[in-house]
């Protein structure tokens, strides 16, 4: 079970956003992510819960921010309600996409198990609803991911495979290059691995 530390900034100006205390594994219906947001302060500024199915797909999601909550998963498309800091009002949304993605490194890790991309795969384009920081709120996006290269790296621990993506907004034609070992995110735009305790799980 990895269980870890990363540190996330803005990929633009690379201000200090705090860092993200997780712990995931696989499972007998497929992977779960579970963590704990702090602020720079060390402030506690949020959480994110997913666990995908054998497939890929996101069978549960919760996440807490600004003391919003999101509450989603893959039906019909995807569906998701989300509260206000009040908890006095819920609202419901729905969309014909793949997937959620945000700011934790959990959501990188379950598109590469939704899309199982291979080096001889063409580049393969996926919707996706984002939950954007501080107050969680939905939007769609779309994007193009293909994965580059998988090399294997020798390690104390035998030989540790990491896959190169390229990922590409379609809206704007921006890209950028995620590392992902198994389970784990080793580097992305915004995101930075500074402790793990147990090497990546192997997800088939």
């Amino acid at each position: 079970m990895p269980r870890g530390r990363y540190s996330l900034h803005d990929p633009h100006d690379h201000t200090p956003l705090g860092e993200e205390h997780f712990h995931c594994a696989p499972g007998a219906s497929g992977w779960r992510y579970v963590s704990q947001i702090t602020a720079p302060s060390g402030e506690h500024s949020g959480s994110t819960d997913l666990t995908l199915d054998e497939l890929g797909r996101p069978i549960r999601l919760e996440l807490h921010a600004a003391s919003w909550r999101v509450r989603a998963a893959a039906l019909e498309g995807v569906t998701w309600v989300r509260t206000d800091p009040t908890g006095t009002e819920a609202t419901e949304g729905n969309v014909p996409a793949h997937a959620f993605t945000g700011a934790s490194p959990a959501f990188l890790v379950a598109i590469t198990r939704l899309l199982r991309l291979t080096p001889a795969s063409p580049a393969t384009r996926v919707r996706l609803v984002a939950f954007t920081d501080p107050v969680l709120a939905p939007r769609t996006v779309d994007q193009s991911w293909a994965l580059l290269r998988s090399e294997a790296h020798a390690t104390d621990n035998g030989p540790l495979t990491v896959d190169e993506y390229q990922v590409s907004a379609l809206d704007t034609g921006e890209r950028h290059t995620v590392h992902i070992s198994g389970d784990v995110v080793l580097a992305a735009p915004g995101i930075e691995l500074e402790e793990l305790e147990s090497p990546p799980s192997h997800l088939p």
